[in-house]
């Protein structure tokens, strides 16, 4: 099988290793030629570190490079099956790729965005054949991380969305089926692990450490919401809720943070700028966390309840099916349980009242449960 990349990112490498990795032929085009180059090598040290640690073999290692090539216009993807696009987040941007990339590639292929954010309908209605069009998205590292998103929009082929996570799984990828809404499923169900954290500490009722330390001892998270936002990038992950946010016709459950969006103006972007909830330059010390048992009962119990309450109400709109609601969080951001069994295992009852406790004290309309929590 024939696939075509656009974009030489840290995304876009990742995906054509996976797809290599898999036996597919790839071509990977990024309009600017030195960024391809780069990716390319570094790929190549990547695989060599495998081979050297025994994951893969050399013969495997050679096998994965053999099956990347370089394309030096868009038009050398015109014998791809499936184009995948992974550049920047700007839909006209996207559009106009899209656009050129028709007039190049044959009526059967098969074209894909990985947006984490923009609607897969409005990127496929601008195409001559929107049937073909449909969302995949992979999560960083993509060789890493198992989880892939699969979105039709309106307009896509009804049996496109079923081949394209039948090839997921043949990429040794766990795929699951979302519809079309902001977010999709993980970057939507996962705003308050964020969101409630951050309103934690602008209230001053814990410090950024604190919050972190009671959802990695008491929820086991791997990581804190204040430590994930510091690796993925606090002005991407402030960028991601504000489009959130405004895709859903400014809903309060989505709105950004002023905290959030005053480090993103300062550039302390976290771990790639060497500082933003922690510190991450030689020398310096992470600050403990002054240790408060009932406060951090009182924090796993709110940031919980928001994202229970987040799977339920995705669960009501038939976003995606249980499974792959409870399949997506464990695989796409690594939590620790499935959140509708967690919320069986707290109790719902446990949760509709913490939340009702919260809309009490706030009276906002974020803290509204969805209608079926109160059923379950």
């Amino acid at each position: 099988m024939n696939i075509g990349i656009i974009g030489a990112g840290t995304m876009g490498i990742g995906i054509a290793q996976v797809a290599a990795t898999a036996g597919c032929k790839v071509v990977v085009f990024d309009a600017n030629a030195p960024q391809i180059d780069k990716a390319i090598s570094g790929l190549e040290k990547t695989l060599q570190k495998l081979a050297e640690k025994g994951k893969i073999s050399q013969e495997k290692a050679s096998e994965i490079r053999n099956n990347i090539s370089k394309g030096e216009a868009l038009k050398d993807l015109k014998d791809s099956d499936l184009v995948i696009e992974a550049i920047i987040e700007n839909k006209e941007i996207k559009t106009k790729v899209f656009t050129e990339l028709e007039t190049y590639v044959s009526e059967s292929c098969v074209i894909g965005s990985n947006t984490s954010s923009i609607s897969i309908t409005s990127l496929g209605a601008e195409l001559k054949k929107p049937e073909r069009f449909i969302g995949i998205h992979f999560f960083n590292p993509a060789p890493l991380m198992p989880l892939v998103e699969v979105i039709p929009s309106l307009l896509t082929e009804k049996t496109l969305a079923e081949k394209i996570y039948n090839l997921m799984k043949e990429w040794g990828k766990t795929p699951v089926i979302a519809k079309d809404i902001p977010g999709f499923i993980v970057n939507r169900i996962a705003r308050p692990y964020y969101g409630e954290a951050l309103r934690i500490v602008e209230e001053n009722i814990a410090t950024p450490e604190q919050v972190d330390e009671a959802m990695r001892t008491i929820g086991n998270f791997k990581m804190g919401p204040f430590e994930l936002m510091d690796l993925i990038g606090i002005d991407v992950n402030f960028a991601v809720t504000t489009t959130v946010y405004k895709d859903y016709f400014y809903d309060p459950k989505y709105k950004p943070s002023l905290l959030q969006q005053r480090m993103s103006e300062a550039k302390l972007h976290g771990r790639k700028t060497g500082k933003g909830f922690y510190d991450y330059n030689e020398g310096a010390v992470k600050p403990e966390a002054q240790k408060d048992d009932a406060l951090y009962q009182q924090i796993f119990l709110r940031i919980i309840s928001m994202l229970i309450n987040e799977a339920v109400e995705a669960k009501r709109l038939g976003i995606a099916n249980d499974d792959d609601i409870e399949l997506a969080m464990q695989k796409g951001v690594n939590y620790p349980k499935g959140l509708l069994g967690w919320g069986q295992e707290i109790g719902y009852s446990k949760i509709s009242e913490t939340l009702q406790n919260l809309y009490n004290e706030y009276q906002e309309e974020r803290y509204k449960q969805s209608p079926l929590l109160r059923k379950l």
